[in-house]
């Protein structure tokens, strides 16, 4: 397993020095939420960022992720939207179009995977009639990124049209093909009550293609630093193990940008003690 951190926890930063920050502190992966300040695909000077942040990943060695969870890239008025689940054929085109920018990310940088999700619903719609909706949106990006070899890792959200690991094997029943996988975040499993943590990651092992880690209570979607939350830690990394994982443990704590140096060192220190034994 590679410790990671997301680069949505140092908004502060400069996109340059967090990578570095990120590599200095010890991890040896990194997953770039892609905003205005990073590699934002719509830039007009996109081409130099990317040159620019292949040759520091090869630098600092650091192995990658693409995030596609920024709050107001696409809307400046309402977070997150709009997603694969927004009422207009034309707004679900917008998140389409920005995950196909980010596919091509991905491919360039030879990432682990594209991390994405469903987005809230805010119509009155049958639930079938909205998974279908979401299904057709995924469908179209798997068909994108199958052709350049790009991994898909769908995240379960609280609030959102899929919640939880049983709400991703429904949508299953409607997208499947070997790109599409999961981005599990341990602390949603612990928000949403899928317990013991260890239990719910058996059943997914092929399709767990990208883990996001923190604390957090039951109940509660917020991402707290380790030992401020309800989880079992002990039993989430020998679940880890008995399921093989050999991907990025990416902290993701994107409300703590003001501390993050604190954060980051913290964070590694926690997952090192949880890696070195066992």
């Amino acid at each position: 397993m590679k410790p990671g951190f997301n680069t949505n926890g140092l908004a502060f930063h400069r996109w340059d020095d967090a990578l570095r920050l990120i590599a200095e502190t010890g991890y040896t992966s990194a997953a770039i939420t892609v905003d205005h300040y990073t590699l934002n695909p719509f830039a007009p000077d996109l081409p130099r960022q990317m040159a620019a942040t292949q040759q520091l990943l090869q630098e600092c060695q650091l192995s990658t992720v693409i995030e596609t969870g920024a709050r107001f890239l696409l809307d400046p008025r309402v977070k997150h939207e709009p997603t694969l689940v927004s009422p207009s054929a034309e707004e679900r085109e917008r998140r389409i179009d920005f995950l196909k920018r980010c596919v091509d990310l991905a491919a360039a940088l030879q990432s682990d995977a594209v991390s994405f999700w469903a987005g809230q619903l805010k119509e009155d719609l049958p639930r079938v009639a909205a998974l279908n909706r979401l299904a057709a949106g995924c469908r179209e990006v798997i068909d994108y990124a199958a052709d350049k070899e790009v991994r898909l890792a769908f995240e379960p959200e609280p609030g959102m049209l899929i919640e939880t690991l049983a709400d991703f094997e429904e949508l299953l029943t409607l997208v499947d093909h070997p790109y599409f996988g999961l981005t599990v975040d341990i602390g949603h499993l612990q928000c949403m009550g899928e317990l013991p943590i260890s239990e719910f990651l058996k059943p997914w092992r092929e399709r767990i293609f990208n883990i996001h880690i923190e604390d957090m209570r039951q109940g509660v979607h917020d991402h707290l630093r380790f030992g401020e939350g309800e989880i079992d830690f002990d039993d989430v990394f020998a679940g880890l193990r008995q399921i093989d994982y050999q991907g990025a443990l990416h902290v993701e704590l994107s409300r703590h940008s003001h501390m993050a140096p604190d954060i980051l060192r913290e964070s590694f220190a926690f997952l090192q003690q949880h890696l070195q034994t066992g």
